[in-house]
């Protein structure tokens, strides 16, 4: 009998998802297996290779390695913080919300603690392991309307088409997702501005506001998805997600593609008094940008 429950366990841990339904991660290393999708890069290997190297795989790690939610685990640092890094609960980590929506739903407050005490730590490793997974996007947070669609069901994912056969031992289906295509979807986290649910309200990413309140508005057409995982490539969306803000080159390349910088200067001298007569120069800049929303924003 022990050895059939040995066997149960490497099998649960095996099969993220189903595994863990209805349960709480109570460590890093569990919240991590139960969102784990590296087996997906078996029949999906370059979209994996390519969210590899996105934000997406590294939401909590910021630009260049940075932690940025440090601060948040110093005691007095920030209305958040705890006095000891085991006082910390889901709460003290607002951010969570969008870089790590599935610690709300299927974490206890000792992943809270232990990612505490892992940023005072600086420990990458550890940090690392918490990742915007596929089984994130596309199920966790696949369905909004949820009151009128229902909860994401669990041997599902959601895509942009039915594939009612999917080859996975977990995730057996494959639904059309309603808004997949979206804008509203991708401003799930990439959100309208200041969260005011908090009990401090904090100021995060506008894009998704800065979408709907003045691109649409100025006639604007294209949606999130036109620009940021279109063109397909091989019938594929680009699952990189662009722009990638550790690639220097390629995030100059991007910027000077959306925004032009005009700029007028005017030399002149001041005649103030007799004698006294000071150079002044006047720069008139003007910068139009085509993005579909504000530059530089999250």
């Amino acid at each position: 009998m022990k050895h059939w429950m040995i066997a149960l366990v490497v099998a649960a841990l095996a099969l993220p998802g189903m595994a863990f339904a209805g349960q709480k991660a109570t460590t890093i290393d569990e919240l991590a297996q139960m969102f784990d999708a590296s087996r997906c890069k078996a029949c999906h290997g370059e979209i994996y290779r390519q969210w590899e190297t996105s934000h997406h795989a590294r939401p909590l790690m910021g630009v260049h390695g940075g932690l940025k939610d440090t601060p948040l685990a110093m005691a007095g640092a920030t209305p958040w913080s705890p006095e000891h890094p085991s006082e910390a609960t889901l709460e003290t980590f607002p951010c969570f919300k969008c870089h790590l929506p599935q610690a709300l739903t299927h974490a206890e407050d000792s992943v809270a603690a232990e990612y505490a005490q892992a940023l005072l730590d600086q420990d990458r490793r550890k940090i690392g392991q918490l990742k915007i997974t596929c089984i994130v996007c596309h199920n966790h947070r696949a369905i909004i309307h949820r009151l009128q669609e229902g909860e994401p069901e669990p041997n599902v994912l959601y895509g942009t088409r039915d594939i009612p056969n999917h080859p996975d031992p977990v995730f057996t289906e494959i639904r059309q997702s309603p808004v997949m295509k979206e804008p509203l979807y991708c401003g799930q986290c990439h959100g309208v501005g200041v969260n005011l649910e908090f009990g401090n309200p904090v100021q995060c990413a506008t894009l998704y506001g800065s979408y709907q309140h003045a691109y649409i508005p100025a006639g604007g057409t294209q949606s999130c998805q036109d620009c940021h995982l279109y063109p397909k490539k091989d019938g594929f969306a680009d699952h990189r997600m662009l722009p990638d803000w550790n690639d220097t080159e390629l995030m100059s390349q991007r910027l000077a593609e959306s925004l032009s910088l005009n700029m007028q200067a005017m030399g002149y001298e001041w005649l103030r008094a007799g004698g006294d007569r000071p150079n002044r120069l006047v720069i008139e800049t003007k910068i139009d940008s085509k993005a579909g929303h504000r530059i530089p924003d999250g």
